[in-house]
């Protein structure tokens, strides 16, 4: 937890409208559920607006019955991430382990210390190991009172049915792409580069730091001098390629996976062009160069073209070779 870049509830509110006014019903009628169940896609603000929901039960002067006040010292011990009533647990390493459950039961069998109240919220809750589970699962038949849980996953399937019944079910949608680009220019993002940020992350905060990030504008061109070759040039020219250019710069599996993301959001936007969806484009700086290539493939083929970089993006996840992986995909492009 963190003091850093706090948002408001009035900031959040705009991300997910309405998961807040469900919070807000919740606070005002005090019907605050022992167990929630938060899901949703990366970059949804899950974690932000659990440790916000922490603050408005804690917050000893909350605005209109339901704000954090940013101000109290109980709001400013979350910020810091230092309250001793609430706890947040995540990952070691690929999971949850019975032990960090265990040690979370010995803390909550303790007297709050500075309220009435405990909180904890468990991140990645679909890591926890059978044990684990099995462990929260006693915990949560049963709560200790004024105790409040937060279990927030990306893969609400891996959940277990018993503990997916015991907890109160909030879905955590995407911010809208509109929305997105118009937060990451008025944030002083290119108008050009907005679009593949939106597309590659549904967190403002993300987006913006891989705006920032100086591998993410050199992959960006390389994908971008990939097509051109792949277009222009012979299939050994676009294979000398990979082996010169591509691959000193994508070496890990994510690395890749977000090269193939970015191949294919110019393979969909020649299909976009063919349609006429001008503002689903998403490098509008190459939309009228783009428009005489969109006009020489049919659309069947940009949707096997499609089909192919999905694929290859499946592959990725198993056990391949990144640069044979590649190969193959521009030999079959």
């Amino acid at each position: 937890m963190s003091d850093l870049n706090v948002r408001t509830w009035d900031e959040l509110e705009k991300y997910q409208p309405t998961v807040m006014k469900m919070l807000k019903q919740i606070i005002i009628k005090n019907r605050i559920a022992h167990a929630y169940l938060f899901e949703g896609m990366k970059g949804t603000g899950k974690k932000e607006i659990g440790l916000l929901l922490a603050k408005a039960l804690f917050c000893e002067q909350p605005f209109e019955g339901y704000k954090p006040c940013e101000n109290c010292p109980q709001c400013k011990r979350i910020n810091h991430g230092n309250h001793p009533d609430i706890h947040l647990v995540e990952p070691d390493g690929n999971s949850i382990k019975k032990e960090q459950i265990y040690f979370l039961q010995q803390e909550f069998s303790k007297k709050a210390v500075e309220s009435n109240r405990k909180f904890y919220m468990i991140i990645h809750a679909d890591k926890m190991t059978t044990n684990a589970a099995n462990s929260l699962l006693k915990f949560l038949e049963e709560p200790g009172q004024n105790t409040t849980a937060i279990l927030v996953t990306e893969q609400i399937q891996k959940i277990l049915p018993t503990i997916f019944s015991r907890c109160q079910h909030i879905t955590f949608y995407p911010l809208p792409k509109p929305e997105l680009i118009k937060a990451l220019i008025n944030h002083g993002v290119k108008k050009d580069r907005a679009p593949l940020l939106a597309n590659l992350t549904n967190s403002l905060d993300e987006a913006l730091q891989m705006n920032e990030d100086q591998w993410f504008l050199q992959a960006r061109d390389l994908v971008l001098k990939l097509y051109e070759i792949k277009t222009k040039q012979t299939i050994m020219d676009t294979l000398l390629f990979l082996q010169t250019d591509w691959l000193p710069l994508f070496k890990s599996r994510e690395q890749i996976d977000v090269g193939l993301d970015m191949l294919l959001f110019i393979y969909k936007d020649l299909l976009y062009i063919q349609l006429e969806k001008v503002t689903e484009v998403v490098y509008p700086d190459y939309y009228a160069e783009w428009q005489k290539n969109a006009l020489k493939v049919s659309g069947n083929r940009l949707t096997e073209q499609i089909s192919l970089i999905l694929d290859a993006k499946r592959r990725l996840q198993s056990n391949v070779n990144g640069l044979l992986l590649m190969e193959q995909l521009m030999i079959k492009l």
